[in-house]
């Protein structure tokens, strides 16, 4: 008996094992059949596993070239000497990656959300500029230049100018959106009293007068306040007033986000702009014989690597003396200009580019481009990574005529946005950098108490 029981003990145990496996295995194939069909799916419809990847070696008989990484944000410089080799096709490729099938007609992300905010911006933004007299001893840097901007950093002096005949500035603070921290960093720079080593001091007593004066700038640590400058020297000029860096808008022209002082979407891209007079309306891209132009000093391993690989090309003019023709004139006989990073990331080249109507060619990893909140930068530019100068010409020749045409036509278009007026114009880029700061400004009001 009890060994009949021991036996029908037994059967029942591997019974049961065997319904516990079966259970287990049933819905882990279920879920394996269903893996597999979903990964068949997404191959068979997307060209996510159709692509060779650019940072992989393939042969294609013994054409090669070589290639860096795509993803130009991750490029480095320092790693320029070790480009890898892929096939001839992956110039289609970074075309593809780049421009897109087609360049696109449409130079703003979005032209209906964009002119309905503008109306707003115009209507309801309001800054308050922290006051100073004109006997101040620092009224050379505080207040407005008397004469009309011009040189590189124009750009800083310029806003200040306009903004403060604008109808955008209100002298109740209590009705302000912004606050504007008026000293001019190109202008401490040329101060004796001052200079390039007293710069951060003079900020860092500045914010501690105007945060033991006034309350503003204590309600949110600065969070609702802006600064605006060009010069190269102002990205270090904030290193003993963190508060400003990190809190503050910083309206720059050097805006890199390989930078940790600017913050992107928190900060601006200031458009460096050389202001330039009587320039021609148009020139017919058929007039355009040079493929390429730069000009400019070779103060950088991004431009030394240029010279190195097109120094002496017939096709892409790249100077670093004095020119032979004037530098109007090889701006307006170019189809494209080459925007470079230096000692910083922006110049006034791709200013240039546009106002002569030239396409402009951007080579400066990590450059956050001026209006790229508003302006769709493929639609009229080029982008190329510093890493991919050895295929600068593939990559422009490989363009299309009609591509061409349409980058070229969005140059014409957008260029009124990179223009400087003392009395300003609708959308110039004045009124452009102010959108720029509306975006910004604080969704929560804090009333002022009485």
């Amino acid at each position: 008996m009890a060994r009949s029981i021991l036996l029908l003990y037994s059967f029942s145990r591997r019974r049961l094992s065997d319904s516990l496996r079966s259970f287990f295995f049933i819905p882990t194939g279920l879920a394996l059949i269903t893996s597999l069909f979903i990964l068949f799916y997404i191959s068979s419809t997307s060209n996510l596993f159709n692509q060779s990847p650019l940072h992989f070696k393939h042969s294609i008989g013994s054409s090669l070239i070589r290639v860096p990484p795509q993803d130009p944000l991750k490029s480095s410089f320092r790693n320029s000497d070790k480009f890898q080799e892929t096939p001839v096709d992956a110039v289609a490729q970074w075309k593809l990656g780049s421009i897109g099938n087609n360049v696109n007609n449409e130079v703003f992300h979005d032209i209906d959300i964009f002119m309905e905010n503008y109306k707003e911006m115009n209507r309801s933004l309001k800054i308050y500029v922290y006051p100073h007299r004109r006997d101040d001893p620092f009224a050379n840097v505080l207040l407005p230049v008397d004469f009309e901007p011009g040189g590189n950093y124009a750009s800083e002096s310029y806003f200040k100018k306009v903004l403060l005949k604008s109808h955008f500035i209100t002298e109740d603070p209590s009705e302000a959106d912004l606050f504007y921290l008026p000293f001019s960093i190109a202008r401490l720079r040329q101060d004796r009293r001052v200079g390039i080593d007293g710069i951060q001091d003079f900020i860092k007593d500045y914010i501690f007068n105007i945060s033991h004066s006034y309350p503003y700038w204590n309600r949110t640590g600065g969070a609702d306040h802006f600064y605006v400058a060009c010069h190269s020297i102002g990205r270090s000029a904030m290193e003993k007033a963190d508060e400003v860096k990190f809190n503050a808008i910083q309206v720059v022209c050097s805006s890199s986000y390989f930078l940790s002082g600017y913050v992107a979407h928190k900060d601006v891209s200031l458009p460096q702009i050389w202001p330039r007079q009587d320039v021609p309306s148009s020139v017919a891209p058929s007039k355009r014989k040079k493929l390429v132009f730069f000009a400019g000093s070779i103060n950088s391993p991004v431009r030394e690597k240029l010279v190195e690989v097109w120094g002496n090309d017939s096709e892409i003019s790249v100077n670093s003396g004095h020119l032979k023709t004037p530098y109007a004139d090889a701006l307006l006989g170019s189809k494209f200009c080459l925007h470079v990073k230096g000692f910083e990331v922006n110049t006034a080249r791709i200013g240039d580019a546009l106002c002569y109507g030239c396409v402009p060619v951007i080579i400066a990893n990590h450059y956050d481009l001026p209006f790229a909140d508003i302006l769709y930068w493929k639609s009229f530019s080029v982008i190329v990574a510093t890493l991919d100068i050895p295929l600068l010409k593939e990559v422009l020749q490989g363009i299309s005529f009609d591509e061409y045409l349409t980058l070229q036509s969005n140059v014409l278009k957008v260029r009124k946005h990179f223009r400087w007026h003392t009395s300003p114009v609708d959308f110039d880029a004045f009124y452009m950098v102010m959108y720029e700061l509306w975006l910004r400004r604080s969704s929560v009001r804090v009333r002022l108490s009485s």
